[in-house]
């Protein structure tokens, strides 16, 4: 059986489909644990009162929120129009772009922070590289980034979940393991600072992990 389509406008389309069920069911960080807000609460304390920080691949723009109300000048980027619709319903007072991973709408060396929140899961292990160079571009020397993933190797099928919710989409979720995602950075210039892997809870079916990293001298 072929792949699923996975260039950036299937996965688009896939996320149109399903923003607003999105929305409804993930309205703000309550799927998050205590270890991720915490990773999260570091990159806030990293970054510094006020930094200028991009949350890409926003989604529905719910990190995007919770960045916000601790403090900094955050705007979020995602590929969806359809999640940025919804983002811009739940969190009119922020600011929201359609923009994929890698063409953000922002100039070189000119953010203090960048915020990858489950978004690099959709691409595959050819495609990495270019998301990793593309946020090291806009960020300032000493900027920092977190990246948060679902560890592990192979891929997992997204439909059979999307249509337990009524839509028929066709979706892969890529996991690559902690170390490759350190590697992916590093070849980007990005020095890992931190990171966190934890067993899967709940309905979980794989580790979670979130990784700090900062420009490198």
């Amino acid at each position: 059986m072929p792949e699923p389509d996975q260039r950036p406008e299937a996965v688009a389309l896939a996320y149109d489909t399903v923003a607003a069920t999105y929305a409804a069911l993930l309205p703000d960080t309550r799927a998050e644990t205590p270890l991720e807000l915490a990773v999260l609460d570091a990159f806030v304390a990293a970054v510094g009162p006020g930094a200028r920080v991009l949350d890409a691949g926003c989604g529905t723009g719910r990190i995007t929120r919770y960045l916000a109300d601790r403090g900094l000048a955050v705007r979020g980027a995602d590929l969806s129009p359809g999640m940025i619709a919804m983002a811009r319903e739940h969190q009119p007072d922020l600011s929201f772009e359609v923009a994929p991973l890698t063409r953000l709408p922002h100039e070189d060396a000119s953010l203090d922070g960048v915020v990858l929140w489950y978004s690099t899961i959709h691409t595959p292990r050819d495609g990495q590289e270019r998301i990793w160079a593309e946020a090291r571009r806009v960020l300032r020397p000493g900027g920092h980034l977190v990246v948060a993933f679902q560890a592990g190797t192979g891929t997992r099928d997204t439909a059979p979940s999307h249509r337990r919710h009524g839509h028929e989409v066709t979706l892969l979720r890529y996991r690559f393991t902690a170390d490759e995602v350190a590697s992916w950075c590093a070849g980007a210039g990005l020095v890992e600072t931190a990171r966190m892997v934890r067993a899967p809870v709940g309905s979980e079916v794989d580790d979670q992990a979130v990784l700090l990293a900062r420009v490198g001298a």
